[in-house]
């Protein structure tokens, strides 16, 4: 018999009650460090004080009034988003998908506009993930994702990771914008280096395709920089961010530049939920810690601290660890054994993280967590792969 659920999660056996900051309580009392933040959302931790004040407050005074008239609190972040990036304008979503179905849309709309229809190809690249509607799936081509669900939306070229051959081949006549993840998460946390940032935005000044930045899951100040294309010294003309953005509570957004932008005009495109004052409440507050310099530079320095543990942890366990890849606290043990069996000892151990493809184990913890925990962390997933090391 089909649970009152839909089972389309492999759920662990674990119920959560309460959470602060990066420590979560189980019904059973059972107490775990959480070095997953909900996929990259909790970027302040759990029931953080200041997101939980914001919160409060908009809740005693407006929750929803639509997208049908002004909402002061979206205006304000939109503003603190366009001030602080490439950006001239912005569309508030409740979701990373929703993102990236306005993404395609505006590419293909800004081409519709100038009068080259055919320009609808949006290129994308092998590991992606761009979220789960029939237009994510269809962008990211994994089998594992659009098995089942055709047929797809056509207009999308895939490219192998690293094939700058493949690349060019795949921008013609009909591209109208390049895809990607500056750090693909889902895909293993597989960092695009600087060099080939530069070489996507270079061909596409040539070209006039424009360039999408999906940083729903490297953004928001998870890689020791606000954006994590800010590495590279280069812009996109259109983004794509969700998950820390909203600290836990669901939002996303669309940040464009006005050429980008402009031929999204009124009715092409909306949101009942997106952008509501309780969202962008939060949002704002988020924004405002997440983006100040000291708070990047203290991202910076856990980092680092964090990194050398884990260096020296790959080190200890070699039949287990093949190697540490990442960027800021976006980090991938990458696993010579299942990742799965990674996460279910590091269960066993108290401590949460979260699997990913090309054998890899997500560390993805709150950017204010204290080093004490983070060394705690690290001594826990000594004990997890010690079990592992047992069994082999």
């Amino acid at each position: 018999m089909i649970s009152p659920v839909l089972p389309t999660y492999n759920r662990a056996p674990l119920a959560f009650e309460k959470g602060e900051g990066s420590w979560l309580v189980t019904t059973d009392g059972r107490r775990f460090l959480d070095m997953g933040a909900g996929i990259a959302v909790n970027a302040l931790g759990h029931a953080n004080p200041d997101l939980v004040a914001a919160l409060t407050a908009q809740a005693g005074q407006l929750w929803h009034v639509s997208n049908l008239y002004r909402i002061p609190e979206q205006e304000r972040l939109a503003a603190a988003l366009v001030e602080a990036t490439f950006a001239d304008t912005v569309f508030f979503t409740n979701s990373g998908t929703e993102a990236a179905e306005l993404a395609i849309k505006m590419a293909r709309r800004y081409w519709f506009e100038k009068g080259a229809p055919e320009r609808h190809e949006i290129v994308t690249f092998e590991g992606a993930f761009h979220g789960r509607s029939t237009g994510a799936i269809a962008a990211a081509g994994s089998e594992k994702m659009v098995k089942g669900f055709g047929p797809l939306m056509p207009g999308f070229r895939q490219v192998a990771w690293g094939d700058h051959d493949g690349l060019h081949a795949a921008v013609g006549p009909q591209t109208a914008a390049i895809l990607i993840e500056p750090v693909q998460g889902e895909g293993g946390i597989r960092v695009v280096p600087d060099q080939c940032l530069k070489g996507l935005r270079d061909l596409c000044d040539r070209t006039g395709a424009l360039l999408i930045f999906d940083e729903v899951q490297c953004g928001m100040g998870r890689t020791g920089r606000l954006f994590a294309h800010e590495w590279a010294g280069v812009d996109p003309d259109i983004m794509m961010v969700a998950k820390g953005i909203g600290g836990g509570f669901p939002l996303g957004a669309v940040l464009a530049t006005e050429a980008a932008g402009a031929p999204m005009s009124a009715g092409t495109h909306g949101s009942t939920y997106g952008g509501n004052p309780l969202a962008c409440a939060v949002g704002a507050r988020v924004m405002e810690i997440v983006s100040d310099p000291d708070f990047l530079d203290e991202v910076r320095r856990k980092a680092a601290f964090v990194r050398q543990r884990l260096e020296g942890l790959v080190e200890a366990h070699p039949d287990v660890f093949e190697g540490l890849r990442g960027q800021g606290l976006m980090l991938g043990l990458r696993t010579r054994v299942a990742p799965g069996d990674l996460v279910a000892a590091a269960y066993e151990e108290g401590l949460l993280c979260v699997p990913a493809s090309d054998n890899v184990v997500r560390l993805l913890p709150a950017l204010n967590i204290p080093d004490a925990d983070l060394s705690e962390a690290v001594d826990r997933l000594d004990r997890a792969a010690g079990r592992l090391d047992a069994k082999g």
